[in-house]
């Protein structure tokens, strides 16, 4: 299997390559068409000026004169019209040339071999060390007999230094740059490696990692991300585990109520008093196992359908009072008193989950309110937001509960919320409700004074 690291490095050096061959390419098209006709006029006029030079100077001698000329980096031909001919300078590389160019100079006409150079993809032009590839000038030679003169540069000798000197500065750069996309990789890598690791931590349950990756780019908002999603998924574990144990916790208190209690119920020394005692025990235990199923399930079908609300408009203040009248048993038994201002009032929401948000609150108010209390129901209608309010006498609660009573199975006084039935679970409840409805609640309370809820709901 190919790492990321060596994919990474084999696509760089390809770039590299590919990048190199279609470089080469276009300077070789642009020398074709822009450098090679300015070539051929830049040497058409040297050698029309040698020629011109001799023939200008008649005591010069011809042959030291063109073999100086050699020495200054050129490579120079001349055939005279009995064909004899004579080599100045490094000898070229192929030395065919037609009888035709021979001709057309000894005739008086120039001969642009430069610019007429067949062209080639990888090859350019101008380094062709062959005798075509040259500029042909007429000559009046010794005795004014007519002679043919080709003239190129001598390359490995004008650049000769020069060419060695880029030969190594490219090899150079090749092997620097190869060097350096190694390192830089890594560098790039690294993180990501460190992310796979962390990846088959968390794969196996290990939540509590750390990634050290410093970089501002995506790699590193990745890493954060990830540290991020790996701090939630412990969180949700912990969550997870917690609820399990409390859910746990919950069904065995009553399941072990309910079998030590149907144990004793076998004895056959008891009354008609105590085993009807028992009998009512063991029942209210088994409601209480089927209220926590019920709200458990609730919760569930809350967190699977959360965005699947069935909204339509409806009279919140009536709904109130249905449950209110529902519930009259219970607080007509504690001779609670009831104040409430509940004006006709539409909103647009989901009555049945609603209908149960009401059902907690006024069950939690008379629940934990002593006899001879009072619970006062309010429904104004605000700017933005139909506000509900439910307030009561009762027990109230401590300062450090209230941020943590919307939480699942939590109970500020356990002993008490056991013998009131209290699971946990019904204010976690409202508040899912609430928010999935795109509103907010929360609770003002003070120990032994009362509590009061502000359900804050959205216009139709």
């Amino acid at each position: 299997m190919k790492t990321l690291y060596l994919r990474i490095v084999l696509t760089t050096i390809a770039v590299m390559v590919f990048s190199s061959l279609l470089a080469f390419i276009l300077a070789n098209v642009y020398y074709q068409y822009s450098l090679k006709p300015y070539n051929d006029q830049k040497l058409t006029r040297m050698a029309k000026d040698i020629a011109s030079f001799y023939e200008s100077n008649r005591g010069v001698d011809q042959q030291a004169y063109l073999q100086h000329i050699s020495k200054l980096g050129y490579q120079i031909y001349v055939v005279d019209s009995s064909g004899h001919e004579t080599f100045y300078g490094r000898e070229f590389r192929n030395q065919r040339l037609e009888k035709s160019a021979v001709k057309q100079v000894l005739d008086g006409k120039m001969y642009h071999g430069i610019a007429n150079f067949p062209s080639q993809v990888f090859v350019t032009g101008f380094f062709d060390n062959e005798l075509a590839n040259t500029i042909g000038v007429p000559l009046k030679g010794e005795s004014n007999k007519q002679q043919a003169l080709f003239i190129r540069p001598d390359i490995q000798l004008q650049f000769g230094e020069m060419r060695i000197f880029f030969s190594v500065i490219l090899l150079v750069m090749i092997i620097l740059s190869i060097l350096f996309v190694l390192i830089s990789t890594r560098y790039l890598v690294k993180p990501i490696v460190k992310l796979t690791e962390a990846t088959k931590q968390v794969a196996k349950g290990k939540y509590n990692v750390e990634l050290y990756v410093k970089r501002r780019d995506e790699i590193g908002a990745l890493a954060s991300h990830f540290s991020e999603m790996a701090k939630s998924l412990e969180q949700l574990e912990e969550m997870r585990q917690e609820f399990v144990s409390n859910v746990s916790h919950e069904i065995q208190s009553p399941l072990a109520s309910i079998q030590g209690f149907s144990k004793t119920l076998r004895s056959a020394h008891l009354s008609d008093e105590q085993r009807n005692e028992y009998l009512s025990i063991i029942e209210e235990e088994s409601r209480r196992m089927s209220s926590l199923s019920k709200q458990l399930l609730t919760l569930a079908s809350l967190d699977k359908e959360s965005q699947n609300i069935d909204k339509s408009p409806f009279d919140v203040a009536a709904q109130i009072k249905q449950v209110l009248f529902m519930t009259e048993w219970s607080w007509r038994e504690k001779e609670l008193a009831i104040e409430m201002d509940l004006p006709s009032t539409m909103i647009s929401g989901d009555q049945k989950l609603l209908h149960q948000v009401w059902t907690n609150l006024i069950t939690n108010s008379v629940k934990f309110t002593e006899e001879g209390g009072t619970l006062s129901l309010r429904v104004q209608m605000e700017d933005t937001h139909c506000h509900v309010e439910f307030q009561d006498t009762g027990i109230g609660m401590s300062k450090e509960s209230l941020p943590h009573i919307f939480n699942r199975f939590y109970k500020e006084d356990k002993a008490r919320s056991r013998t009131e039935g209290s699971s946990g679970l019904g204010l976690a409840i409202v508040k899912q409700i609430v928010e999935m409805h795109g509103g907010s609640i929360h609770v003002e309370s003070k120990k032994g004074k009362g509590s009061t809820f502000h359900v804050y709901l959205p216009k139709m």
